[in-house]
């Protein structure tokens, strides 16, 4: 049962409108919803007390960026468990757990089992992708340096990085990481990553096409319409996916994402409506809501909601049919909705039509909020998986922390305090089949031409001559080697426990 302020979150949800309402309404959004994350009802395990703070007007170089004041947030870590005893589970090849196994496909899929969401590994065991993202050497001049002096060449370095992973409880790379490198790893066959692809469907016809430009953290479309609409669109994605041939029998591939936080929006309609009458999706939206009777001026937030089904039910059609045309053995893991689409129904439903798993980047929640976790399984009909989240330490040398989304706390150990409580709360979900944490190293504030939500911040496990944050890495190994332990511990928990 929803409480109020659910009840008042979803009224909100449905009530944006463009403009300035739109910004309010948002904003309101934004605050109840994670008001509602960071305050657990249960507080017999939520005893310590982590002080932490937002960046404001993140990734700006304007000088308007900065931060808000520090607060302290209720945190729980595998520590402030009630009853539970660490115990060992013994792996697979692949990172799954041998003691449970279910019908051996080959590859990695999904099912549930005993009303809980696993990954299941090619041999057929229970596994959850826990990995970094960006899994390469960063490429300025003071990481090639650091990289050729302690590693000798890219091929020592991932010897040693691959030993750094699994030492410390992580299975697999996430996206924008060194595939073909992973890929071609001697030590590939006998103890895999299991990797990601980023196939940029969207982004990739964008760049053919040309009108898209430059945001923090993702491509930007003019009116945030994205050219779903364009003839061109489908025959793209149908050649684009041929290449998709080279990875189709291999069994180490976890799946495949689409894009990266597109613009699917509930101001779509808005914003296809004011492009200009000879663009494809002006023309489009034009004539769905004059089959509809609608007018910019009449238009309503169902409208809105509708218009935002009907262009995600377009996208994910195209792209999932010349995915699976081309790789019909491994998942299709969507297009990592972030922001507000998490909560948005209408675009939910359409997705769980098309994905195997539903790909969230998850931030500004210090403890995932379960309400909404429990509703995207109803929703879509399929797990998720974090694919961004990461929190920025203020004791990390050089970096300003103003680029990128994620918290900032103090202090490395307060950083695996964090990764700590919010992965207990995805494995509590479960309906969260993996996460893949942003990202393996910390941004380069001396690189030029970085890419604006990537300059100057803590984000990595390694610093930027590649060493170790030990203290985050002591808090993400403790929870890691325990998470198939984790999962069995709160599928034995009644509903009302604690």
């Amino acid at each position: 049962m929803r409480t109020t302020l659910q009840n008042v979150m979803l009224h909100l949800a449905s009530a944006l409108r463009v403009g300035k309402g739109l910004l309010l309404a948002g904003a309101l959004l934004a605050t109840l919803a994670a008001a509602h994350a960071q305050t657990p009802a249960d507080t017999t395990e939520y005893t310590l007390r982590v002080a932490a703070k937002k960046t404001i007007n993140n990734s700006q170089t304007n000088g308007k960026a900065g931060f808000s004041a520090y607060q302290e947030y209720p945190t729980r870590t595998v520590a402030q468990l009630q009853n539970f005893t660490p115990a060992e589970v013994k792996l697979s090849k692949y990172g799954g757990r041998l003691d449970k196994r279910t019908t051996a496909t080959g590859f990695f899929h999904v099912q549930k089992i005993g009303g809980r969401w696993w990954a299941i590994d090619p041999a057929g065991y229970y596994y959850l992708h826990n990995a970094l993202n960006d899994l390469q050497p960063g490429n300025s001049a003071r990481n090639e340096q650091a990289l050729k002096a302690q590693f000798g060449n890219r091929a020592g370095w991932l010897a040693a990085t691959r030993k750094l992973l699994f030492s410390n409880g992580f299975n697999g790379s996430g996206a924008w990481s060194a595939t073909q490198d992973i890929r071609a790893s001697k030590d590939q066959n006998q103890q895999p990553l299991a990797y990601t692809v980023n196939l940029d469907f969207m982004s990739g016809y964008g760049n053919q096409r040309g009108g898209t430009y430059v945001q923090p953290g993702h491509k930007g479309y003019p009116n945030d319409a994205i050219f779903v609409f364009d003839p061109g669109f489908e025959a793209f994605c149908e050649a684009h996916a041929k290449q998709l041939s080279q990875y189709k029998q291999d069994p180490n591939l976890f799946g495949y994402f689409s894009d990266n936080e597109l613009p699917l929006l509930r101001k779509n309609l808005d914003g296809y409506l004011a492009l200009p009458p000879s663009e494809p999706g002006y023309q489009a939206a034009k004539k769905w809501a004059d089959e509809r009777g609608i007018s910019p001026a009449t238009i309503t937030d169902q409208n809105r909601q509708d218009f935002l089904a009907f262009a995600a039910e377009r996208y994910f059609s195209i792209v999932a049919k010349a995915l699976k045309k081309y790789d019909p053995n491994h998942m299709y893991l969507g297009c990592r909705f972030h922001g507000a689409q998490r909560y948005y129904p209408e675009l939910l439903r359409v997705a769980g039509k098309y994905l195997d798993v539903v790909s969230i980047n998850y931030y500004n929640n210090w403890t995932p909020e379960k309400q909404w976790v429990a509703d995207w399984e109803t929703l879509t009909g399929k797990p998720f998986i974090v694919t961004e989240w990461y929190v920025k330490g203020e004791d990390a040398p050089g970096l300003a922390n103003t680029a990128g989304a994620g918290w900032v706390v103090k202090t490395q150990a307060d950083r695996g305090l964090f990764y700590q409580n919010f992965t207990l709360g995805l494995l509590e979900s479960k309906n969260c089949v993996g996460w893949h944490w942003f990202k393996y190293q910390d941004n380069d504030p001396t690189k030029e031409g970085a890419e604006p939500s990537n300059t100057n911040a803590n984000k990595g496990i390694v610093d930027n001559t590649f060493q170790p944050y030990q203290p985050l890495l002591d808090k993400m190994k403790e929870l890691n080697q325990q998470m198939y332990h984790l999962a069995d511990f709160f599928d034995s928990r009644s509903p009302h426990q604690p």
